[in-house]
């Protein structure tokens, strides 16, 4: 028999299908030394009572407790880490106002690094406690506080993806805030690059450098062809945004009479490797080639509520082929928590069905099939994911990271309305966590076999 690095005994549930959440009841999870799930063991197999009593007893052997859970970790596909400092503010205003009053001046002080440092600390230990295994940044326009933020996913055991923000286009961007050149931002990304790919050698669960021009508005046709070679050069992942609002769509038409879904492909951003956040206003011709090129979305829903100006037809989008995660967009978004990102994107899904104009009669109010459930919205926080980034994550499967949370429903002040969780039918537990849980329920948090987080 394998010696195994951990092992864990407990129910979980984890994605069958976009549809389906399988609930693995008392099974055995065996972790080997890279924290890879090496053997999922059912407790009819002949192996379950070899293993059960070999482990049981050891510092290596976890028993979950009576009312305790194993959910996968969440991934976040899209977040502004500098504007953690100021989530829950200036969410009335419009895209373009909100980010010339408010998010450029704040992501200035990003030269600083103390502040920097103080910032990031914060938000990858809060992503943490909320079950976030996996994050998709975006820093600033400062190569050193980029790494930093880098290092610090290293250091405190997050999955990081980070991109060096380019924003080298003179005539849009605000003096105070920009790259000082085409050549230099493109020089700054390189070795980015460069610098977090050696931090990853000695990075368990991996850190990844990603070419990340902020969106078309900020950007030259010159650093958009180099980031591009830049990423082909290295093999790296593109991250940026996508036909956001009224606003960034059209700048995007009236510049390049076209969508900037295919203004972007022109630039040969559009990839296997690439996550495009938010997508609101694409068109059909805009999904094929999205679906054509591999290219996934960032589906920011609490976000796309007060800055986007419309609901993302996300159903309508993954049946077309394009692969689809969660993003909490910090701040633009004012939650870091998934599960209340996941239940948003439910909640607009609904809306965008039903329709929300009661004047207007009830066979033209809404869009027809538009709905998903909350077993799509798990799906999409982790399996969909881990798809788009095409990494083994966001299952709980053999050969998966362990990347899971352990959620207690049964904490004092923080209890679900569970009442007798061995007579109640499993699925309406999943149900009930995924809409009640909150920072407290999560017990711990482990990322690639390691626990990276524990509540007191």
């Amino acid at each position: 028999m394998m010696e195994y690095r951990y092992v864990f005994r407990g129910t979980a549930f984890t994605s069958e299908s976009p549809n389906e959440v399988k609930i693995l009841k008392d099974y055995l999870f065996c972790i080997n030394r890279n924290g890879v799930i090496e053997k999922m063991i059912h407790p009819d197999d002949n192996e379950y009572e070899l293993v059960l009593h070999t482990y049981q007893g050891k510092d290596n052997f976890r028993q979950l407790s009576d009312g305790q859970y194993l959910l996968p970790g969440f991934i976040d596909l899209h977040i502004h880490a500098p504007q953690w400092a100021q989530s829950g503010t200036a969410l009335d205003l419009p895209l373009n106002e909100w980010l010339n009053t408010y998010t450029f001046p704040l992501e200035s002080k990003f030269s600083n690094i103390d502040f920097a440092k103080q910032v990031y600390e914060d938000l990858v230990s809060t992503l943490l406690a909320h079950g976030t295994t996996t994050a998709l940044y975006y820093a600033t326009v400062h190569k050193e506080s980029s790494f930093l933020l880098a290092s610090i996913c290293a250091e405190k055991g997050q999955r990081g993806l980070v991109g060096k923000v380019v924003m080298d286009d003179h005539k849009q961007n605000p003096e105070y805030y920009r790259d000082p050149d085409t050549a230099s931002a493109l020089a700054d990304t390189e070795e980015f690059i460069l610098a977090v790919q050696d931090l990853a050698k000695k990075t368990k669960q991996g850190v990844y450098p990603v070419v990340t021009p902020r969106f078309i508005p900020s950007c030259t046709d010159e650093a958009l062809r180099g980031l591009s070679a830049l990423a082909t050069k290295y093999n790296t992942y593109i991250q940026s945004h996508c036909s956001e609002s009224d606003w960034e769509h059209e700048f995007a038409k009236t510049r390049f009479h076209k969508h900037d879904a295919f203004a972007l492909h022109d630039f040969g951003l559009l990839r296997e490797k690439s996550i495009m956040a938010h997508c609101t206003f694409l068109s059909e011709a805009d999904v094929d080639l999205f679906a054509k090129t591999g290219t996934a979305i960032a589906h920011c829903p609490i976000s796309n509520a007060y800055l986007s100006g419309g609901v993302l037809p996300i159903a309508h989008f993954h049946s077309k082929g394009v692969e689809i995660g969660l993003g909490t967009d910090i701040s633009g978004g004012f939650s870091p928590s998934l599960f209340d990102n996941a239940k948003q994107a439910v909640i607009s899904s609904r809306m965008l069905e039903d329709g929300v104009n009661p004047n207007l009669p009830t066979e033209k109010r809404g869009k027809p099939e538009s709905r998903i459930t909350i077993n799509e919205a798990f799906y999409f926080a982790t399996a969909g994911g881990g798809e788009s980034l095409s990494l083994p994550i966001g299952r709980i499967m053999e050969n998966y990271t362990w990347d899971v949370q352990i959620i207690d429903t049964q904490i004092p002040g923080a209890k679900l309305p569970i009442f007798s969780s061995r007579n109640q039918d499993l699925y309406d537990v999943f149900q009930k966590i995924m809409y009640h849980t909150r920072p407290d329920n999560i017990r711990e948090v482990w990322v690639q076999g390691v626990n990276v987080h524990a509540r007191a």
